[in-house]
């Protein structure tokens, strides 16, 4: 494995922020590494990149500690965080040819590898500009040629699409999947839609553990299966359907339900419409749905 994440734990004072978070990510995978809001992933990120020590645990980088060897880690990722730091009054290839001298690339391959990391994240047309005078999808871009300079096998991108409009996402995402055809690539995000779009692996976790990790077709396939939605022109009533083979339901509107079935209920659609029949109820629209990644999300993360 390229990661190797081993029962991280860290605490800030009494709150714990990571409790034996384990996963694994392999050469030539996007990892998608999702979770709400102070759910630990930034946490993660930084440990695993050597920015912070955990309390217990260890992160293993192609076999290095990065516990014991930080220095020489941080040497084999390429880490783009959050808040994406750039020194604004520099130029883009100033800026670059900077991070590829603290990083130790030798000065006689740095010129060609900025040009090269420009040209991959397309910088080039924007190399006589500063980077203040640069948008934020192109900031980002600047952030993805920084992770890219000294040509790491691991690249671990912590929110890189945040802020980013409709175009600006379309354009990181194709580049972010090109890059993880060759490197090993953990994206971690809150943003279902961009694991969806770009990840092969999934690690869930949610107040610090680790709730779900599977590939991302595994993880949505092997689940409760199809839940079946239905609308009708009256205000619905949760507890007309309780006594169904169900095992959730989920309000969408006053109107509007979702039903998630029992493991092995079979036709609930038949009994469904029956009810709605024997109630007198006006049917809208009634629909199966196959599971998504947010329908698993939303399980995981709700659950106390």
């Amino acid at each position: 494995m390229s990661i190797e994440v081993s029962q991280l734990s860290k605490s800030y004072g009494t709150q714990k922020a990571l409790d034996n978070v384990t996963f694994q990510a392999k050469p030539g995978q996007i990892l998608g590494f999702l979770g709400p809001n102070g759910a630990g992933k930034s946490t993660t990120m930084k440990i695993a990149t050597g920015y912070l020590a955990a309390d217990q645990g260890d992160v293993m980088i192609k076999g290095v500690s990065v516990k014991k060897h930080p220095k020489v880690v941080s040497r084999m990722i390429g880490y783009l965080p959050e808040h994406n730091p750039l020194y604004l009054d520099m130029y883009v290839p100033e800026f670059l040819r900077f991070i590829g001298g603290l990083y130790g690339v030798e000065r006689r391959y740095l010129e060609s590898r900025v040009r090269h990391v420009m040209e991959r994240c397309g910088l080039l047309p924007e190399g006589t500009k500063k980077i203040s005078q640069l948008s934020k999808g192109y900031r980002q871009r600047v952030g993805l040629a920084k992770a890219l300079v000294h040509d790491p096998d691991i690249i671990i991108l912590d929110e890189p699409t945040t802020g980013l409009d409709p175009n600006q996402l379309v354009e990181i995402r194709k580049l972010i999947r090109e890059i993880g055809q060759e490197k090993t690539l953990v994206l971690s995000t809150h943003i279902m839609q961009e694991v969806e779009a770009i990840c092969e692996k999934v690690v869930i976790i949610h107040k610090g553990q680790v709730v779900a990790q599977d590939l991302l077709h595994h993880l949505i396939t092997s689940g409760k299966g199809e839940s079946l939605v239905f609308e009708t022109e009256e205000t619905l009533d949760h507890t007309w359907f309780q006594h169904l083979p169900i095992r959730e339901i989920r309000e969408l509107s006053a109107n509007r339900f979702l039903l998630v079935p029992a493991p092995g209920t079979q036709d609930l659609r038949k009994q469904v419409l029956g009810l709605i029949a024997e109630k007198g109820l006006s049917l809208v629209e009634i629909k199966q749905q196959s599971q998504s990644l947010e329908t698993v999300f939303h399980e995981l993360t709700q659950r106390k």
